[in-house]
């Protein structure tokens, strides 16, 4: 007699995926993915796909789709470890629709992807709850997703979150980064934070071993604990950036991810142009501080790893910037002159 013959039926309950479980999360995510919802999204939630009206282009001259797709990271250990979910959610569509926002584009719509061992269906609504924030911050429609367990090659407690976003812009107001030349300034506005990149490196100088300290008030930190700061959602720019735009020529734009403004504010330069930044122009949150001295690096290894607290670049005429950093700063953004355009090659140097 077979082994399965004398265990009797399997189903699919038994082989590690709760069905159940799926459409009890369903019920308790529909709330709050109905808030995102913009009136261009069709249907509602449940759909084999999300359905998104596309009249709004018709008002433009030449409509470009402009489409991002990220991850969390590491960061997702993080959370795991301190049972924290309601925030990575919005780390998740940061760090799509910020990308987008570079060449000028309005976020849509985004759907998301959640791989877990086991569908715990009370933390799979936090996590979802964060993306709808996310995606309210950015003035996105959650318009679909996937909930998938995948027992025997997760753990249980595990999880990871991808995400995709759709951004339409019209062609003569894509922001390209071609009309950038000397004497251009380059305005950062403030991150919250780590963001969600460096994690891995962060994971292990300041959480590994030191795990029962993460969730201890600290003095040099204000009276925060080391947890809530690492966790920390990324700041999303989309908002004030797009009003911004509205009245004040922007030449080109850089989300400050993993590389840091060495690796990312380059990506927007002609090559005949470097950017030459003045570190001293803006204040370094302490986190940053924290993570050096663990790690030991020096300062170039630190700007071109993290976004040492400027999360999102702009380039404009100088004559035009002082306008726009009044206009964001009326808008809720930190901004700081941090440099200037001069001729070069098309990289990042430091003064």
């Amino acid at each position: 007699m077979s082994g399965r013959d004398s265990q009797g039926p399997i189903d699919y309950r038994s082989a590690g995926v709760d069905t159940a479980e799926g459409a009890r999360a369903v019920e308790r995510i529909r709330a709050h993915v109905r808030a995102t919802y913009r009136p261009e999204v069709i249907g509602d939630i449940g759909g084999f796909g999300g359905l998104f009206s596309a009249a709004k282009l018709k008002e433009m001259a030449d409509p470009v789709l402009v489409s991002g797709t990220d991850g969390v990271g590491t960061k997702l250990k993080l959370a795991q470890l301190l049972d924290v979910h309601d925030t990575v959610g919005i780390d998740l569509v940061a760090m799509c629709a910020n990308d987008i926002l570079v060449s000028g584009a309005e976020p849509l719509f985004f759907l998301d992807y959640v791989a877990v061992g086991a569908l715990d269906s009370a933390r799979m609504e936090q996590i979802v709850a964060g993306i709808a924030r996310g995606c309210e911050q950015a003035g996105c429609a959650l318009i679909g997703g996937e909930m998938a367990e995948h027992p025997g090659t997760m753990e249980p407690g595990d999880y990871d979150l991808s995400g995709f976003c759709v951004g339409a812009v019209d062609r003569p107001k894509m922001i390209t980064g071609e009309s950038i030349a000397p004497g251009d300034v380059v305005l950062g506005l403030a991150s919250s934070g780590l963001h969600s990149n460096g994690f891995s490196l962060v994971r292990k100088v300041l959480v590994e071993g030191h795990e029962d300290e993460l969730g201890l008030p600290r003095v040099d930190l204000g009276g925060t604990t080391l947890g809530e700061l690492l966790l920390t959602p990324t700041r999303i720019y989309v908002k004030s950036v797009l009003a911004t735009l509205v009245a004040h020529p922007v030449k080109g734009m850089a989300h400050i991810t993993g590389g840091g403004i060495t690796e990312n504010l380059d990506r927007v330069l002609p090559k005949r142009c470097d950017a030459r930044v003045v570190r001293s122009a803006w204040k370094v949150p302490p986190v940053f501080g924290l993570v050096q001295e663990a790690a030991g690096i020096d300062d170039d290894a630190m700007y071109s790893t993290f976004n040492m607290g400027v999360g999102f670049a702009l380039v404009l005429d100088a004559a035009t910037a002082p306008a726009a950093a009044a206009k964001l700063r009326a808008l809720g953004e930190q901004v700081s002159e941090i440099g200037e355009i001069v001729e070069g090659t098309g990289v990042v140097r430091y003064a």
